[in-house]
């Protein structure tokens, strides 16, 4: 059946003709109610949405075949990703579709401010000629400073350059070449603050950045700064702007975002050298159109090739590597449910080791799928997306290692698990057949492919051991389709793993227990 996505908030029509095109079904359903948005959820392989539709915990928790939430724009406040990850759903945004569109009107807020064009437009419509009362000043020459130069920041940069600006900018990830190529100079916030003429905002809205201008940054900056805010509501602290303006320090500001939206009443209203709009910032017919079609794509190809784009709660995979990685992802998963399986203590670290060709490829998705697969059998909830968040709340080591190709397998992956009790550790490889094979478990050798249902014991290598095993399995009506032995030296530690065609019962994991020489035995579903 194909996969069908519920689109809940008013898209371009192109974004339909997207999904049908990759064999998606789409049904627009917008305006939906709490209620009636609940009662159809459960339909669906993926949610598309704007801002209106607010994608929540009970939401999420209703939508039992949901895979995929994609927001057309930035913004994903509207969005639980917390309980999504939990719920192991892809969380996309679309950053890029509007940058271009809110760029423009930072650079437009700017100019509006610099020649006051809002309040002399409503003069001049009211019958009046007020030449001399609207005194502008020249942004040529002018300190543009720029709090963010991420993708939006960097092309406000781009475009006050253009325009003669002399341009500052605040942005801990800046490195020192991106800022000679943009032709900024890249200075400290307090530096941003003492020299900026006009101060624009383009990061987003984390604990760090909220009210990253607040009463006491205002107080660093020079009199008659003006502040534009098309970013997100809560960098600027309102209270202290309004401060600014009433005391003559601020001499505008242009704000397309809010603390509360949408903002209906606000103490700045009516304030003449404040330019307000209803957060336009990404509202051009070119934006909405990219962003529509961008979701829609990344969407239909997450849920048709496994690529993920944008995603916020887990790592690209592109189109390209996604049927290549696809069989390693599942070996990186099975790999750790065996860890997870013969684990029974409290766990303090996960190594991950990827060794040859596999330490090319995208190793963060794998190790998103052998914590998955350890974490799955110890903690509720652990899937791909949740796992990694999982482990760091439980304060659970993750290290990962890559190695250059070493022995006969050209290209493998070992997971190791350091518990209470000690070390487990299982590697395993693909072979040219696309199937995952088992090549070592905890330092010793044997090659086996991995069935739905496997015993696995530890012996001493005594003789008549396999005999007993096979003996005791056939008695017991245990049919075996597979089954691979290993040892570490004649007369030392051995292993045998048993492929077998249904699930182990407790008697017979209690006999083979109770059969000479055996150590360990494990009962493994995969």
């Amino acid at each position: 059946m194909a996969p069908r996505v519920l689109i809940a908030d008013e898209l371009s029509a192109q974004a339909v003709a997207v999904f049908k095109e990759r064999g998606i079904a789409a049904d627009v359903k917008t305006g939906l109610s709490k209620d009636e948005l609940l009662a159809i959820i459960p339909q669906y392989d993926g949610l598309a949405v704007r801002s209106a539709t607010k994608a929540t915990d009970k939401l999420i928790a209703a939508a039992g075949k949901l895979k995929v939430i994609g927001r057309a724009g930035i913004g994903v406040d509207n969005i639980d990703i917390k309980a999504a990850t939990a719920k192991g759903v892809i969380v996309m945004n679309t950053p890029f579709g509007n940058s271009i569109t809110t760029a423009e009107h930072a650079i437009t807020m700017v100019l509006a401010l610099a020649r006051q064009i809002p309040a002399a437009d409503r003069s001049t419509h009211a019958g009046k000629w007020e030449k001399s009362r609207f005194l502008g000043v020249e942004i040529t020459g002018k300190t543009l400073g720029i709090i963010g130069c991420g993708n939006i920041g960097s092309i406000v940069a781009d475009r006050a350059v253009g325009l003669k600006m002399r341009v500052v900018a605040y942005d801990p990830f800046l490195t020192a070449d991106r800022a000679q190529r943009l032709g900024v100079e890249k200075v400290e916030l307090d530096e941003l603050f003492r020299r900026a003429d006009f101060i624009t905002l383009h990061t987003p809205l984390i604990e760090k950045t909220r009210n990253i201008i607040d009463a006491k940054a205002i107080a660093k900056m020079k009199m008659g700064v003006r502040i534009i805010n098309c970013a997100r509501g809560g960098l600027v602290d309102e209270v202290a702007l309004k401060a600014g303006l009433d005391s003559g320090h601020i001499a505008g500001a242009g704000l397309d975002v809010f603390a509360e939206e949408p903002a209906k009443t606000h103490p700045l209203f009516g304030y003449e050298n404040v330019v307000c709009t209803p957060h336009l910032g990404a509202s051009t017919v070119e934006a909405q159109e990219n962003v529509a079609v961008q979701v829609a794509e990344q969407m239909s190809d997450y849920l048709t090739t496994g690529a993920i784009t944008n995603a916020l709660n887990f790592p690209s995979i592109s189109a390209d590597e996604a049927p290549r990685l696809r069989p390693f992802v599942k070996l990186a998963e099975q790999l750790g449910s065996f860890c997870g399986q013969v684990t029974h203590s409290g766990l303090k670290e996960i190594g991950i080791e990827y060794t040859g060709e596999v330490a090319s490829m995208n190793t963060r998705a794998l190790t998103s799928a052998a914590l998955a697969g350890v974490l799955g059998h110890v903690l509720e909830g652990a899937n791909m997306v949740s796992a990694p968040v999982i482990a760091k709340e439980r304060g659970i080591t993750i290290n990962e290692s890559t190695r250059a190709q070493q022995g006969a397998y050209g290209s493998y992956m070992r997971v190791r698990v350091l518990s209470e009790a000690g070390e487990r550790s299982v590697a395993g490889t693909v072979f040219s057949d696309g199937r995952g094979r088992l090549i070592q478990l905890d330092g010793i050798n044997l090659e086996a492919e991995i069935g739905a249902h496997m015993l696995y014991t530890q012996n001493a290598d005594k003789p008549g051991y396999i005999g007993a095993l096979g003996s005791l399995l056939g008695a017991a009506g245990v049919n075996i389709a597979a089954f691979s032995l290993g040892r570490n030296r004649p007369g030392g530690e051995a292993i045998a793993l048993a492929e077998v065609d249904d699930p182990v019962s407790d008697k017979v994991l209690s006999d083979v227990k109770a059969l000479p020489h055996v150590k360990r035995v494990e009962r493994l579903v995969f």
